[in-house]
């Protein structure tokens, strides 16, 4: 199973990922976190809205 990976160095924060998650996967704390990586159905959605490349699949 892949999961996305948030790289913290990358990630700005803007919440894309967080509004683009069918899911619901992330939550917005000083970065984005995976917080519910259960829920994830490995879509990748969260990883193509990423504007500064932060998210990868894992």
């Amino acid at each position: 199973m892949s999961v996305p990976v948030v790289d913290p160095n990358l990630c700005t924060a803007c919440g894309i990922c967080v509004d683009e998650c069918p899911q619901s996967c992330y939550d917005l704390e000083e970065v984005a976190k995976l917080n519910r990586p259960d829920d994830c159905t490995e879509c990748g959605i969260c990883v193509d809205a990423c504007p500064s490349s932060a998210i990868s699949m894992d």
